[in-house]
């Protein structure tokens, strides 16, 4: 179905609903690295892609072939420079959870760890506070913690998690299979209706739960027991079997029924 002709060019309804998906996919992709400086290239790029579709329409050859070359220069220097962001989209869309519906393994490498960990922080009589980032991003608490970046293992939870490691108060941040960050300091729970014996992890957890979506496990130090906080609520003296349900059911299947 034409719309309408500009010169020699007729548009189409595909043609606008093909500007419209990759006006969402630069939107999409400016979003998730703003603030960094990936984001200003994304803008350079899409005014070289504006300024090629405008060349072509107006029929400027020679602008057209300027841009045509500067435009595969830009995209292969965003390629290079840009790897590790361009990997967590990567990461971030093969773990969306449409296509864990679809093509999500029985088990995830987070919730083994997370599990895994939280057992032998018990057994050793270790305290822990795992964070486990949602849709919601907590990127002022990230940005104020340790950089990690390295893939989630139990091993390097455990030793985060080591009373003698100078990152073993804090948090740890988990996304996408990645430890992002560690030593995290997380915003307390002020409500009056709290266990007064609950100590400052539970109540950092409870608090990160109340203002995110984040799925936040707590291993206390002084009771060698594990709860989980999610969406202002605790789950306490959650044994193996309990944990990895509550975990499956949340990153699996979708939010909790409160």
């Amino acid at each position: 179905m034409n719309l309408f002709t500009i010169k020699f060019i007729t548009i189409t309804i595909w043609d606008v609903l093909d500007i419209l998906i990759v006006y969402l996919i630069f939107l999409k992709l400016y979003q998730f690295f703003k603030g960094s400086r990936a984001s200003q290239m994304i803008f350079g790029l899409a005014i070289i892609l504006l300024l090629s579709f405008l060349a072509r329409i107006l029929n400027l050859q020679s602008l057209s072939w300027i841009m045509g070359h500067l435009q595969t220069v830009w995209v292969i220097a965003f390629v290079i420079i840009f790897q590790p962001e361009l990997r967590r989209i990567l990461i971030l869309i093969g773990q969306s959870r449409l296509l864990r519906r679809f093509f999500a393994e029985p088990k995830s490498k987070t919730i083994d760890a997370v599990i895994e960990s939280s057992l032998e922080l018990v057994r050793r009589k270790w305290g822990g506070l795992f964070v486990l980032e949602r849709e919601i991003r907590i990127k002022s608490i990230r940005e104020n913690a340790t950089g990690i970046n390295a893939e989630v293992s139990s091993s390097l939870l455990i030793s985060i998690f080591n009373p003698s490691s100078p990152l073993h108060d804090g948090a740890v941040i988990i996304q996408n299979d990645i430890i992002e960050a560690a030593g995290a300091i997380l915003p307390l729970s002020d409500n009056p209706d709290l266990d007064p014996l609950l100590g400052t992890r539970h109540r950092a957890a409870l608090g990160l739960s109340e203002e995110s979506d984040a799925v936040v496990v707590v291993v206390s130090e002084e009771t060698q027991k594990i709860a989980l906080a999610y969406q202002g609520m605790f789950y306490r003296s959650v044994d193996e079997d309990t944990l990895r349900g509550l975990l499956n059911k949340l990153f699996f299947i979708g939010n909790e029924n409160r």
